[in-house]
Order: C-alpha cells, then sequence, then structure tokens
C-alpha cells in the first residue's frame, strides 16, 4: 500500500467510530475499480470507482444523517438493485431511493433516466407520484408513467 498521499485537491473525509478500515473494505467489495490505497491505526484512504475517500477513525462524537448523502447514478435496474441490495444489508431502506447502510452513512440510488423524465413537462408530475410511492426505484415503473 501506498503511504497516505491525499492529493487531490477535493475528497470527502468520512468519520467512523473505530471502524474506518472495516467500512473502507466494505465498501471496496461493493464498488468496482476499488481498493484501499493506504492505512494507519487513525486513517485509511481508499478508491471507490476511482473516487477517492478518507476514512477517520475519529471515536464516537459525530454521527452520519441524511445532510450528506452519495449518489450513485445507475443506468440499469440489475445496477439499482445490486447496490440498494447490498448497501440496505444490515441497513436501513428510505423513500425514494434513499438508504443508510450499516455504518449509518446515506447514499441515493438513482437511475440515470431520471433526469430526463422529470424534465419532461408532459410527464414530470406522473413521474414524481411514481416515484414518491417507491422505497428502491424501479424504471420500469417510472417508465410507464
Amino acid at each position: 500500500m501506498d503511504q497516505i498521499n491525499m492529493t487531490e485537491p477535493i475528497y470527502p473525509c468520512l468519520w467512523f467510530n473505530g471502524q474506518a478500515e472495516e467500512a473502507a473494505n466494505y465498501y471496496c467489495s461493493i464498488f468496482p475499480n476499488s481498493k484501499i490505497t493506504a492505512l494507519t491505526p487513525l486513517v485509511v484512504t481508499f478508491e471507490l470507482n476511482g473516487k477517492k475517500f478518507m476514512g477517520l477513525n475519529g471515536g464516537p462524537n459525530f454521527n452520519f444523517n441524511e445532510s450528506v448523502s452519495f449518489v450513485i447514478n445507475c443506468e440499469t435496474q440489475e445496477e439499482i438493485d445490486n447496490y440498494w441490495n447490498k448497501l440496505t444489508k444490515d441497513g436501513q431502506e428510505g423513500p425514494c431511493g434513499w438508504l443508510k447502510d450499516k455504518f449509518g452513512v446515506s447514499w441515493q440510488v438513482i437511475p440515470s433516466v431520471l433526469q430526463k423524465l422529470m424534465s419532461d413537462p408532459t410527464r414530470a408530475e406522473r413521474v414524481g407520484k411514481a416515484f414518491m410511492q417507491m422505497k428502491k426505484f424501479d424504471i420500469k415503473k417510472l417508465l410507464e408513467a
């Protein structure tokens, strides 16, 4: 593994209660093109699909909440199902594609077609009503709305 060298201009640092390495391994097992790049007792750096992250073993002082979430843009229903099923395992489902994983980190698992559907003035209201009834997005139902 490399030394900790976070030279990216901006990257997220996630504060865990002594579980940063466990969380990094968990996320790397879910996302393609992912790896742990460095590890110390305090900090783990990792990449998820090529994007840099830092995990900090900061203690119990802070908890994650929905004010920050990570968006996973999915092309297919299979991708949505994959991420949803893996990230909600021991986590919590929320409305409209939102979820919390087992560490409390919030994610939005959304279909890439949603932006196009919501930009169509003839369909946007129907599509909005359809997805307000969903937890995990169903692309087929959105397209039928």
